[in-house]
């Protein structure tokens, strides 16, 4: 599991400067891996950072090294598209505790050189967004375009515009919330104790081995997979047909196209992700709370991003991060007097709509970067 990915040589930038941590600690260099896409403008305005949701990555666009598949938002990102690399220069980092080239549980310890596995600091969302900040620094690109993400990615966004207003002119956030729910954090713990009671888990020191915990990390993709999904979109899909057979089996194969379907994106999963990395970015989403530090007030949040643009979108099929979530955020961007549009768009898909085919958030990320311009 972990050999292959440590096998893909990504492109990164070591940052030798420390990083304090939310949680105390602090991290004495970064390493931050990360996809640039299109060209920088002369003056450096064009500038788009796209933030990745839990189990994505920097590969927005293109084909994903360790798959072979399109990346995950290449329906979004590219000439033409929504957003046009023939007129942005699209930056996608691998957000800090992930697996595929930035500092994270599979980081070699400096002293040893052995993976620091657990012994890697617990990260926040916030810290994921200082990094990307240093990146940017790294960069020479003082202010951006835009920041826009989905799922994590939306609270990415929704952390940029409260950490660094004055860096951004407007802010997407799509299938997002400023808080992660008790049911979120429910559902994430199983996932978490799926990993952990994998007996090839070994206290999160696998790295090397013959053997990780892909059993556990397996079970743990399939229960996230189904909150992606909307129960009539399941219904749809699958419904109660049985896979391959004319009749039940009387017995605990897959019986089920459900059941056959959620086995194969398990598996699959464990071919190009880290089980660490799983267990410390889902913490980081549970932590998430963008009200908590400014006196539960979310407004408070954003008292300093009156200037920035905010676009928000929900869907109706959406359980995991409701509409809800979304008409939150902008009653609180209201009350500070913040720009902020909103639009709950209709589709089957569930949580995972922004990932899909909806026209109609092509063309409402479309426009959102076009009004930016004005």
């Amino acid at each position: 599991m972990a050999s292959l990915l440590h096998q893909i040589q990504h492109h990164s930038v070591t940052i030798s400067a420390p990083l304090a941590l939310d949680g105390g600690q602090s991290l004495p260099s970064v390493t931050i891996a990360y996809q640039s896409y299109g060209a920088l403008a002369s003056d450096k305005s064009n500038a788009v950072l796209v933030c990745h949701a839990l189990t994505g990555d920097q590969y927005v666009a293109g084909n994903h090294p360790a798959t072979g598949k399109p990346g995950w938002w290449a329906r979004m990102v590219g000439p033409g598209k929504p957003i046009d690399t023939d007129r942005f220069f699209v930056i996608c980092a691998n957000v800090l505790g992930s697996c595929m080239g930035s500092s994270g549980p599979a980081s070699p310890d400096a002293l040893t050189g052995a993976p620091l596995g657990m012994t890697f600091p617990v990260i926040t969302i916030g810290d994921m967004v200082r990094a990307q900040a240093m990146l940017l620094d790294h960069l020479g690109i003082a202010r951006l375009h835009a920041v826009i993400g989905g799922s994590m990615g939306g609270m990415q966004t929704l952390a940029w515009a409260s950490a660094y207003p004055e860096r951004l002119a407007s802010a997407i956030v799509i299938a997002s919330a400023a808080r992660h729910s008790a049911q979120n954090i429910a559902f994430h713990e199983v996932g978490r104790q799926a990993i952990m009671a994998d007996p090839d888990w070994q206290d999160g020191q696998y790295y090397g081995g013959a053997r990780g915990p892909t059993k556990g990390l397996a079970v743990a993709r399939m229960a996230a997979h189904i909150t992606y999904l909307s129960e009539a979109g399941l219904t749809e899909k699958f419904g109660r047909r049985l896979q391959a057979r004319d009749a039940k089996s009387f017995g605990f194969d897959a019986d089920f196209q459900i059941e056959s379907y959620l086995r194969h994106q398990g598996l699959a999963f464990t071919d190009r992700f880290d089980a660490n990395a799983y267990l410390y970015i889902t913490r980081a989403m549970d932590y998430f709370d963008l009200a908590e530090a400014h006196d539960g007030q979310l407004a408070n949040a954003f008292a300093r991003a009156k200037d920035v643009r905010f676009t928000l979108v929900s869907f109706d099929t959406d359980w995991l991060y409701p509409t809800a979530e979304s008409r939150r955020i902008v009653q609180a961007l209201q009350s500070v007097g913040a720009a902020a549009s909103f639009v709950e768009l209709s589709a089957p898909f569930g949580h995972d709509s922004f990932l899909l085919e909806v026209p109609a958030l092509d063309s409402i990320v479309a426009g959102s970067l076009a009004a930016s311009l004005a």
